[in-house]
């Protein structure tokens, strides 16, 4: 199973606020994303963590320098993860999973623009990094990139690490991302573009946490098809032929020689007296 992640990445205070009431019932993360926290403050985090205490909360920091330092004020005000970049130096990627640990949070590496991708993770989860972030941004996809290659080489290493995987992700791709080894799926426009975002989140959940299209599907039409198996049922019960009733004459009639038959057994009872009288007879 996969977590779901819902980005939110409005500037509108408000406006961040009543989509996230939408859509918390139906993801497992919250994420402030960058624009967001930057123009909104760590006062946004507050009022999300007071709102959605059964939801994870991620804030997409992407830190690249001073990681302890600028971390901690948001763990303390209820972040559950926080981002630092995987291009930043490994002091400052130590400083925030140090500062995760001491919370008892998680760290997340963020591998976008990372050159060489496959050396940073390994040195990152060597130093005790949560998860590995894959991330294709929003300029890239817009050149035409997906995080399809990068995905299959982080989850190649085999590091036992979590893998967050954002960048265009919807629900006709979110199955495929999760057999390539994601364990956090994030939807962003997927969700707060869609004309019902609570049921684009749903739907994308659904398949992240074992669903699939096809089983969604079947579970629209299964009052129909229940519907049917009944009426099949009850015609085949009415459309039975009962049991002729001649039929059950043979029976009567094979025990009625039988009990015909009975008196010729006694018959020879009425010979023993003349046998009894005989034998006196025989005795004079």
């Amino acid at each position: 199973m996969a977590q779901t992640q819902m980005a939110l990445d409005s500037l509108d205070f408000d406006g961040t606020v009543a989509l996230a009431t939408k859509v918390a019932p139906h993801v497992d993360i919250l994420e402030i994303g960058t624009p967001c926290i930057k123009h909104n403050g760590i006062k946004l985090l507050e009022v999300l963590r007071a709102k959605f205490p059964n939801n994870k909360i991620l804030v997409d920091l992407k830190t690249m320098d001073a990681g302890f330092y600028e971390a901690e004020p948001f763990y303390k005000a209820g972040a559950d993860i926080c981002t630092v970049l995987g291009t930043a130096d490994i002091g400052t990627i130590k400083g925030v999973i140090d500062v995760a640990n001491k919370y008892g949070k998680k760290a997340q590496v963020d591998l976008i623009n990372v050159a060489d991708k496959k050396t940073r993770t390994l040195e990152v989860a060597k130093l005790g990094a949560h998860i590995i972030g894959v991330h294709t941004g929003l300029d890239q996809q817009a050149a035409g990139q997906t995080p399809f290659n990068d995905l299959a080489m982080v989850a190649g290493l085999n590091l036992g690490v979590e893998i967050s995987v954002a960048g265009g992700v919807k629900a006709a791709t979110t199955q495929q991302v999760k057999d390539a080894g994601a364990t956090i799926i994030v939807a962003g426009a997927a969700i707060y573009g869609a004309t019902d975002p609570a049921a684009a989140a749903a739907e994308i959940t659904a398949i992240a946490h074992g669903a699939s299209a096809s089983a969604g599907g079947v579970k629209k039409f299964l009052p129909w098809i229940i519907a049917a198996v009944v009426l099949l049922a009850l015609f085949t019960m009415f459309s039975k032929k009962p049991a002729p009733v001649e039929a059950v004459a043979p029976a009567a009639e094979i025990s009625a020689p039988a009990a015909e038959a009975a008196p010729a057994v006694e018959a020879p009872a009425e010979a023993a007296p003349a046998a009894t009288e005989a034998a006196p007879a025989a005795a004079q």
